[in-house]
């Protein structure tokens, strides 16, 4: 009988020490280990607390304060009404301004582009070639023309006016070519294309043998632009000759082909060495 009390008395120690010691493990989670020396150093500098919360009352504390259980509600507040922005007072922010700047540079460069595509592709009206030119008055070309033995040129019209001998128009009548220009030959005006008609060059004219001689493939045409050498297929083109008054008009806007090989209406031959 001793004995089992003895046994008894044992266990019960043996228990009431096992549940001292996770509850002091316990606690020491929850709120921290201090060792023996720094309890030592703080038993002077410190009160110690005997009512130290276990670690489950430090857990439903922590898990309170995440659910918000334990807070009061707060009543939202009123909605308020948002005031219209005063234009003056806002201003123009940086970002604005580049970007309005950069489409106003845009659509300046967009027009100018497009104002010039228009006017260069627009027919000239008057004053120019593709209009009626209005080169000069009928004595006055032929006193330029007799003095100097050259044709006038119109850099604006891209033409030579010659001379037509006006007795040789009965010849041209004979030539289907001349029929819409022929009214300029009774006139005793032939208006002459610049262009040669085999690639295209400009002809000059040559002083000493009266001739338009090309310098390009060495094509030859006499005065009135009939075709006398070289690899041209047929005589310089020409334009209308009208007279208004006293003034003579030629009109470029419609080209006429010139007349074909094998034409010689004035007879005219070289007179002089070629240039080209």
């Amino acid at each position: 009988m001793p004995f089992t009390v003895l046994v008894v008395v044992v266990v019960i120690a043996a228990l009431v020490f096992l549940g001292l010691t996770f509850r002091n493990r316990d606690r020491d989670r929850a709120t921290g280990y201090v060792s023996r020396e720094t309890a030592k150093r703080d038993q002077g500098l410190a009160v110690v607390d005997d009512a130290v919360a276990s670690g489950r009352d430090v857990e439903r504390s922590a898990a309170l304060a995440r659910t918000g259980a334990d807070l009061e509600p707060i009543a939202p507040a009123p909605v308020s009404i948002r005031e219209p922005l005063d234009e003056d007072a806002l201003g123009v922010t940086r970002r604005q301004f580049l970007n309005r700047s950069m489409g106003g540079l845009f659509a300046f460069g967009l027009s100018a582009f497009g104002a010039a595509s228009i006017a260069f592709l627009w027919p000239t009206l008057k004053g120019g070639f593709g209009s009626k030119i209005r080169v000069g008055t009928v004595a006055d070309l032929t006193a330029i023309m007799n003095q100097t033995k050259e044709p006038v040129y119109k850099p604006e019209g891209r033409l030579y006016i010659n001379p037509y001998p006006v007795e040789d128009a009965a010849k041209a009548k004979r030539v289907p070519a001349y029929s819409a220009v022929l009214p300029g030959y009774e006139a005793g005006f032939v208006a002459i294309y610049q262009k040669c008609v085999h690639l295209g060059c400009r002809v000059p004219w040559c002083k000493s043998s009266q001739w338009f001689e090309c310098p390009c493939h060495g094509s030859q045409y006499n005065r009135v632009g009939e075709k006398k050498a070289g690899p041209a297929p047929r005589g310089l083109d020409r334009f209308v000759v009208e007279i208004d008054g006293d003034t003579v008009v030629v009109d470029t806007k419609n080209i006429i082909p010139g007349p074909p090989l094998g034409t010689d209406t004035t007879g005219q031959q070289l007179e002089g060495p070629h240039c080209a």
